[in-house]
């Protein structure tokens, strides 16, 4: 029987990795799997060797504060998957976790295939890692089209496979009636999906939300969570009790939830492409600690946050970013382009442009599964 191991570092990860697995297990079920997984590699019956919230750290500050344990867990995961002996080591994102275990289990057993899924991003700072992922990383799986010119300048193998969160889908509608008021103008709230980072937002969105709900009680907030972070959410909401706003995490209901949204409020990150993917305009919100930003400064050679003004070296979409990142500034920025209409329909008209040149051909998830079949066979 072959054997996978799957190596994620954080919630997204692990849902990329599940949604590509369980592709490859419709076609190819003769295969042994073990992992450092979450939520959704436990639904689909993968074992995890340890909580994915035990490695899940967010910031410069906090890896350095989380140092020792950070080492130990990636001793840990080192020996579990050499004992495990794989055919494949497959890692998904969360590279300053996932590369440094796959650089480690190449070096003492150079005959597992290492392959990676969502390429550093070296376009925003560190273009050196190249050099450095070529010795361990057999072949790299990029999200982006662009991506590939920096593999290619090294010669390690690479394959655009697109990005997940724009693949074009079929799935059965669901009538979100039975959830939400039919009166209600909905709001969609993006506080990410790490406990670090819904703690900074939190306090920020819920006084947001006040604002607009004391001008207008005709609008229904509703938060995209995960299902590790939703506890979380609903509790804080509670304490503050707020008024018409809710907490989601079902996948198939959070993706409902959007397309009848008339706006959304996005921390920086993957997910605002979905936003874009579901027509619906959006501003871009994110802030670090004083530290962590300044040597986030020094360190990237890019000037926005969101990967959609990156590709474009434009601001699209709006970005309210630390001292901006605020319940006054991200209200006006709302109200101005509820009232301004004209602006959230040129905003989706070049979002949509853009995502139509980082579209995969089929799906992300079946890329990567054929990829994995692939490497098993070969």
């Amino acid at each position: 029987m072959k054997k996978i191991f799957i190596l994620t570092g954080e919630p997204s990860g692990d849902k990329l990795a599940s949604t590509a697995i369980s592709k490859l297990r419709k076609n190819y079920s003769d295969i042994e799997y073990l992992s450092v997984g979450g939520y959704n590699l436990k639904k689909i019956g993968i074992k995890s060797i340890f909580e994915l919230n035990e490695i899940t750290y967010l910031g410069f500050t906090s890896v350095l504060f989380n140092i020792f344990k950070i080492k130990k867990k990636i001793n840990q995961t080192v020996d579990e998957i050499l004992k495990f002996d794989p055919d494949i080591l497959f890692s998904v994102d969360s590279p300053d976790f996932t590369l440094r275990v796959a650089e480690l289990v190449k070096k003492k057993n150079p005959n597992i295939k290492t392959i990676h899924y969502v390429a550093p991003q070296v376009w925003i700072w560190r273009k050196g890692r190249v050099k450095k992922i070529k010795k361990f990383i057999d072949h790299i799986l990029l999200l982006f089209d662009f991506e590939k010119k920096y593999f290619d300048e090294e010669n390690v193998k690479n394959t655009f496979v697109g990005h997940p969160l724009i693949d074009k889908t079929d799935a059965n509608k669901i009538d979100i009636n039975n959830f939400m008021s039919q009166n209600k103008k909905i709001i969609s709230i993006m506080p990410g999906s790490r406990k670090s980072e819904t703690t900074v937002l939190l306090p920020i969105l819920t006084d947001f939300i006040n604002m607009m709900a004391s001008k207008d009680s005709n609008y229904s907030f509703v938060f995209h969570a995960t299902d590790e972070n939703k506890e979380n959410i609903v509790d804080y909401i509670k304490d503050k009790n707020l008024k018409n706003t809710d907490v989601i995490s079902d996948e198939s209901l959070k993706k409902e939830i959007l397309v009848n949204s008339i706006f959304a409020v996005c921390k920086s990150g993957t997910v605002s492409l979905q936003v874009c993917s579901s027509n619906v305009p959006s501003i871009i919100i994110y802030k670090l600690s004083f530290i962590n930003f300044m040597i986030f400064k020094l360190l990237v050679n890019v000037k926005y946050a969101n990967i959609i003004n990156i590709i474009n070296n434009k601001e699209v979409i709006p970005e309210l970013l630390q001292g901006e990142c605020n319940a006054k500034e991200i209200y006006n920025s709302v109200i101005y382009m509820l009232k301004n209409p004209d602006i959230g329909k040129k905003q989706l008209d070049e979002c949509n442009k853009t995502l139509e040149g980082i579209r995969s051909k089929s799906s992300s998830s079946n890329e990567v599964a054929l990829i994995l079949r692939n490497s098993l066979i070969s």
